[in-house]
C-alpha cells in the first residue's frame, strides 16, 4: 500500500487564501525599507518573512522558480523545500520584491509575489535570466505573436480590443536596450508608458479592464515572465516570450539544457495545467495595488489573490496589528 503521506495530492482547495499571508508578511517586512535607498536590506526582509511564512502552508512545496542569483540578492533558492510537508506537492514561483529599486527610492508599483502550480508545471530556464515578452489581457488574447513585427501586434492588438492604434498603449521597462522598441511602438501610431521595474505589475495591468495599458512588451526577468504567465492563466490574458541569454556562456549552458533558444514560449509552455495560484501584496502604491500604510497601532496591506481553476479574482485588504504579528513571527514589522 502507498503511503498516504507521500503520495501525489492536486492543490484542490484554495491554496491562494494561504498563500496571501505569505506575500502580506513579504510586503509589511519590506514597507519599513521604503524610501531609504537600500534595495537589498528591503529584499532581504522580505525574503525573511516569506521564508518563515512559507513554512506555516499546507503544501509540499519546490521552488522552482527564485531570483536571487541575477539581482545578487538574498534568495530563497532554487530547489528549496517550503511549506510544513503536508498537502499537495506544488512548483513555486517567488519575487519577494518585484522592484527593489522602485521600493529603494519610495517609486510606485513594487509588489511582494507568489506563484504556484502543480508539481512538474513550471517552466525551467536553466539560468537564463532574461527573456523577450509580449503580454496582453483576454481581450487580445489570440491576438499576439512576438515572432512578427512590433508594427503587426500593436495593429493587431488594437483590432482585437476595438479601440484606435492611437489610443492603444504599450508598457515597456524604461532601458537602453529598448530604444529601437521603444521606436518602433510610436512608429506604428501606438503610445509608449516607461516603467522604471516591476514588469509583472505591468504585464498585469494590462490583463485588467479598468487599466489604460493594453499590452506590455520588451526584455525583463525570465523568473517574472513565469510568474506573469501563472497570472495569465488566472486572468484569461496571454504572455509569449522567447529567452534572452546575456553571454555565450549563458547562451551554452541553456543549449546544453537543450532548451531552444529561437522557441516561442506560450502561456502553456511557461506554466502547464489549470490548477494554479497567484497572490501579490503590494509594497509601494501603484496601478495594480496599493501599497503598505502604517497606523500606530498596526498596518494595512492591499492583495490580490487569483486561482485559475475557479476563475476567480480577489482583492483582499488585511489590517494588521502589530503586537499580534509580533506574537506570531520573529519578524521586525516596525
Amino acid at each position: 500500500m502507498s503511503d498516504p503521506v507521500r503520495s501525489p495530492q492536486a492543490p484542490d482547495r484554495n491554496l491562494a487564501m494561504e498563500l496571501v499571508r505569505v506575500t502580506e508578511a513579504a510586503a509589511l517586512a519590506a514597507g519599513r525599507w521604503v524610501g531609504r535607498g537600500d534595495k537589498n536590506g528591503g529584499d532581504g526582509a522580505a525574503v525573511d518573512a516569506m521564508r518563515q511564512l512559507l513554512s506555516t502552508v499546507s503544501m509540499r512545496g519546490v521552488v522552482v522558480i527564485g531570483e536571487g542569483e541575477k539581482d545578487e540578492a538574498p534568495m530563497l533558492y532554487n530547489g528549496e523545500e517550503v511549506g510544513n510537508g503536508e498537502g499537495p506537492e506544488v512548483d513555486v514561483a517567488v519575487d519577494p520584491i518585484d522592484g527593489t529599486t522602485l521600493m529603494a527610492e519610495g517609486r510606485p508599483n513594487s509588489i511582494a509575489v507568489i506563484a504556484v502550480s502543480e508539481r512538474g508545471t513550471m517552466y525551467d530556464p536553466s539560468a537564463v535570466f532574461y527573456m523577450e515578452k509580449i503580454a496582453v489581457g483576454p481581450e487580445a488574447a489570440g491576438a499576439i505573436d512576438i515572432n512578427q513585427s512590433v508594427e503587426w501586434n500593436v495593429t493587431s492588438v488594437a483590432k482585437a480590443k476595438n479601440i484606435a492604434v492611437a489610443d492603444t498603449t504599450v508598457v515597456v521597462l524604461d532601458r537602453p536596450r529598448h530604444a529601437d522598441l521603444i521606436g518602433e511602438i510610436r512608429a506604428a501610431g501606438a503610445k509608449v508608458r516607461l516603467i522604471s521595474d516591476g514588469d509583472v505589475a505591468g504585464a498585469i495591468a494590462a490583463a485588467q479592464a479598468e487599466s489604460s495599458v493594453d499590452m506590455l512588451m520588451g526584455i525583463g526577468g525570465t523568473p517574472e515572465g513565469i510568474i506573469t504567465a501563472v497570472a495569465m492563466k488566472c486572468m484569461g490574458g496571454e504572455i509569449q516570450g522567447k529567452l534572452w541569454p546575456q553571454t555565450e556562456a549563458e547562451r551554452q549552458k541553456a543549449l546544453d539544457a537543450g532548451l531552444e533558444l529561437d522557441q516561442k514560449l506560450t502561456t502553456n509552455d511557461l506554466v502547464k495545467g489549470e490548477n494554479m495560484f497567484f497572490c501579490a501584496t503590494g509594497v509601494t502604491n501603484g496601478d495594480m495595488l496599493r501599497g503598505v500604510s502604517y497606523r500606530s497601532t498596526g498596518a494595512t496591506t492591499r492583495s490580490l489573490v487569483m486561482r485559475s481553476k475557479s476563475g476567480t479574482i480577489r482583492r483582499i485588504e488585511g489590517f494588521h496589528q502589530v503586537d499580534k504579528l509580533r506574537e506570531f513571527a520573529t519578524i521586525d514589522f516596525g
